[in-house]
């Protein structure tokens, strides 16, 4: 017990012993480590002074040189400011020398000014001075010879023109014959270009006022009893129904050609039913009407598909009374062809002579849409046409050309365009096609229009109408007076008669000396 009683103090005293030592180690270890760094802060601080050192000296020698370098900008804006005033100074200078330059030229114009008033006012004077000497010379001279100055105008016109008949003619002739040949020259080539360019039919249309029957007996079944069938077609279609000895046709009468076509469609239809009665009459014309408003409103949009015209801008009524054209004829041509054909010529002889192509299009093609419904509407066509065209608001340019291709002088280039198209429309051969009477009643009012005028001897229409030729008594007309009286007929016949075309006329003077030999 003993033992381990000694033991355990031994290991009590070791371990006290152990301790101690090494706090005794522990503080050593602190005090070298505080020791070192002592040692540390002194060499920072040391090197710390060093870096201040450095810096102040950096310091005063970035002041030294910023100092220079600001003394050296202050000179040089000291020299520029100094340069500045001097180029102020010698602009100022140049400027008080203008000045002096521009009033020096200022009074200068004044006195310009001034004198060329007094210069205008003394010519005014001498002018007003010599109108009434000249006006004083003019009175004595009236009153020396007693006669006015218009009377003696007209002698000396007169005597000029009795001594240089001769000179007055041929300077006439030259001047007419150099403007009318370069004239002529232009357009020939803009209308051959524009013809050429146009392939149209020849033959003409004619509108249709009959109707071919299967057999002979049918015209008594169309007929009826007592005639009421016939009666029942009349009513209901507005035309009258001649039926006469021609074999297998019935010859259908009417003012309204939309009417005629009503019949002659409903008749047809009749015909291959086979069964007549009023009833049926009654049926057909119906049918044919609504087929008929179909027809013509799609012949309207045919015309404007073909001549490259949107149909959705234009009302469909108007449309439709386009589309009535195709059952209108004049002179046997048909009217809707025609305004097709006016419409493609005006757009090729306005794209020759700049103008607006939409216009003389459009304007060409409703230029007679008057003609549609001038059956059953008062006025002339073109007065009802530039209604239709208003009211269905088109602008003044595309309603003037119904007037306007009618006028004498057209206002508008378009409009003469058209007027123009629409004249070789009507005038190119087989285009129209014209009564025997009527064709030959233009030629003796054409013969007779030539005729009136005194020292016409013999006058003779030739080329169907399109040339006249006159034949003059040259003891009474001279070479000067046939030159006036030719222009004279012309004029006559363009205001007093209605033509396709132009009429060409030929004055004729000759002297003829018969001697005989014996």
């Amino acid at each position: 017990m003993n033992n381990a009683l000694i033991g355990l103090i031994a290991l009590l005293i070791g371990v006290a012993a152990g301790c101690g030592l090494g706090y005794l180690l522990r503080e050593l270890a602190h005090r070298r480590k505080l020791a070192e760094g002592v040692n540390k802060i002194a060499e920072i601080e040391r090197k710390a002074s060093d870096l201040m050192k450095d810096a102040e000296r950096r310091e005063i020698e970035v002041l030294a040189k910023t100092k220079d370098k600001a003394i050296k900008i202050l000179e040089e804006a000291r020299l520029e400011e100094k340069r500045a005033l001097e180029e102020l100074k010698t602009q100022q200078l140049a400027l008080i020398e203008r000045e002096q330059t521009v009033s020096t030229r200022l009074l200068d114009l004044d006195k310009a000014k001034d004198e060329v008033e007094k210069a205008k006012l003394k010519a005014e004077e001498a002018h007003k001075a010599v109108e009434e000497l000249k006006l004083q010379a003019m009175t004595r001279l009236e009153e020396v010879a007693s006669l006015s100055r218009e009377q003696a105008l007209e002698r000396l016109l007169g005597q000029v023109e009795e001594h240089q008949q001769e000179a007055l003619m041929s300077r006439m002739r030259k001047l007419d014959d150099l403007t009318a040949e370069e004239i002529d020259k232009k357009t020939k080539n803009i209308l051959a270009t524009a013809i050429q360019r146009q392939a149209s039919s020849h033959v003409c249309e004619t509108t249709t006022t009959y109707v071919e029957l299967p057999t002979e007996e049918m015209k008594g079944r169309i007929i009826g009893r007592e005639g009421r069938n016939i009666k029942a077609i009349e009513l209901l279609t507005g035309c009258e129904l001649i039926i006469d000895d021609t074999p297998n046709v019935v010859t259908i009468s009417g003012f309204s050609p939309i009417r005629r076509q009503v019949t002659k469609r409903a008749l047809e239809k009749l015909i291959a039913d086979g069964r007549i009665h009023p009833g049926r009459v009654e049926e057909f014309v119906d049918e044919a009407k609504k087929e008929l408003i179909v027809d013509i409103r799609k012949a309207g949009e045919d015309a404007l598909y073909e001549l490259g015209i949107s149909p959705a801008g234009i009302d469909p009524k108007l449309i439709s009374i386009l589309g009535r054209l195709k059952f209108r004829t004049s002179y046997g041509q048909n009217a809707l062809l025609h305004s097709m054909e006016v419409a493609r010529i005006s757009a090729m002889l306005g794209e020759e002579l700049g103008a607006d192509i939409h216009i003389c299009k459009l304007g060409g093609l409703l230029h007679d849409v008057g003609k549609a419904v001038d059956h059953d509407m008062q006025g002339s066509h073109p007065e009802i046409g530039y209604k239709i065209l208003q009211k269905f608001g088109f602008p003044e340019e595309i309603c003037y050309q119904s007037i306007g291709h009618h006028e004498d002088k057209p206002k508008t280039l378009e409009a003469i365009i058209v007027k123009a198209a629409d004249a070789i429309s009507g005038a190119r051969p087989g285009a129209r096609k014209d009564s025997l009477e009527l064709y030959v009643k233009r030629l003796q009012d054409l013969e007779a229009a030539a005729k009136s005028f005194p020292g016409v001897e013999k006058v003779y229409a030739i080329q169907a109408g399109r040339e006249l030729r006159v034949f003059v008594n040259p003891k009474e007309i001279n070479d000067y007076q046939a030159t006036k009286l030719a222009r004279n007929i012309a004029d006559k016949i363009a205001s007093e008669m209605k033509f396709p075309g132009e009429v060409r006329v030929t004055l004729i003077r000759e002297s003829r000396v018969t001697e005989y030999a014996k």
